[in-house]
């Protein structure tokens, strides 16, 4: 044998893959990935601990009225008043859904497949704004509407967006000219 022929044939190619290695990454990953999952969705029921004290969301009368307006969209979530990103979770209110907004002389109807509706009676409601961002949603200036309520003692803010942008100004100065007479009549 040529002395060539001596060294290639002592030559062994590395190991590819160490399996055992690899198998004990990917457990580990998604071991972690487990735990912090985990530990999200027991910070979210901790909160929703903290906010026990939020009375139950009242619901809409039987006769509420004739609809002044009407708005489909989405439901982005709702916080304490003026801290946008204090999430509110107690009775299903941290819970992002569709939603199908009716505005009457009784109230404001909050309709969401999926997720628990609420009513907003007309004397609890407190204002109404264009908004960029509410609980983690951030969109462009005014793509958000805004709705400050009283629920309680607390002042909560439920941030909406329609299918149609253009309705919020729309909805915003009729919500605050309706608080404005109800606060009159007071």
């Amino acid at each position: 044998m040529t002395p060539l022929l001596t060294i290639a044939a002592e030559q062994q190619s590395a190991e590819v893959t160490d399996w055992a290695a690899r198998i004990g990454w990917v457990i580990g990953i998604l071991l972690f990935i487990a735990l912090v999952y985990w530990l999200m969705r027991e910070g979210w029921k901790w909160r929703g601990t903290l906010q026990s004290d939020l009375p139950e969301l009242p619901t809409a009368p039987d006769s509420p009225g004739e609809a002044k307006l009407t708005m489909s969209g989405r439901y982005h979530g709702s916080t304490t008043a003026g801290q946008w990103l204090d999430r509110i979770v107690a009775h299903g209110l941290g819970t992002r859904s569709r939603a199908e907004l009716t505005l009457t002389d009784a109230g404001l109807d909050v309709v969401r497949p999926g997720a628990a509706d609420f009513f907003v009676p007309t004397g609890a409601l407190r204002g109404a704004r264009l908004d960029k961002g509410i609980a983690g949603k951030v969109l462009t200036e005014g793509g958000l509407l805004v709705v400050t309520w009283a629920h309680g003692d607390r002042l909560i803010d439920s941030g909406f967006r329609s299918d149609r942008a253009a309705e919020h100004t729309e909805w915003v100065d009729t919500l605050n000219d309706m608080i404005n007479k109800t606060e009159g009549a007071r």
